[in-house]
């Protein structure tokens, strides 16, 4: 049995805060504002494979009104919710996703993504696709105001 989830996140621009999207530090003159440290890929990706497994969703397991997850690395709650899919009896076949932004730049990191992504995830780097684009400077990401990714995964239930 297969089973197909979505994830959306969005994060706000912030001064004197680390850009991390998909585990990657991205050089950047301003960071993503959030209760962790804001890795607004690694956290869709964490709602896709969440709401595939029928699992809810990346604030019911790290809520942000929890102390112990401010400031947290986003690949370690993506571990965590892997562990968790992975109790369930689910394996993840692949996830793909796209980030919303006009700056920073998101392809020359891509690759770098792929494999912190892939080790933290156990899977091989080919089973995760990462793509970027603008939004043409429309929206809150248009004006480059914050960051937003979107993220599908297909899991696969039993053994195999």
């Amino acid at each position: 049995m297969f089973r197909i989830g979505i994830g959306f996140d969005v994060h706000r621009f912030a001064e004197g805060r680390k850009c991390i999207i998909g585990g990657v530090e991205i050089p950047h003159s301003k960071g993503l504002l959030g209760h962790s440290d804001a890795d607004v890929l690694t956290h869709a990706i964490c709602d896709a494979l969440l709401g595939a497994a029928g699992l809810g969703d990346i604030g019911t397991y790290f809520p942000d009104t929890d102390k112990k997850f401010k400031d947290i690395d986003s690949q370690i709650l993506l571990k965590q919710v892997k562990e968790e899919i992975s109790k369930h009896g689910f394996r993840i076949e692949n996830i793909d996703s796209v980030v919303l932004a006009e700056q920073p730049k998101i392809n020359p990191h891509r690759m770098a993504m792929r494999a912190v992504l892939s080790k933290t995830l156990d899977i091989e780097e080919a089973r995760i696709g990462i793509k970027a684009t603008t939004t043409e400077k429309l929206g809150f990401t248009g004006r480059e105001e914050g960051i937003a990714a979107q993220a599908v995964a297909l899991l696969e239930f039993g053994e195999k």
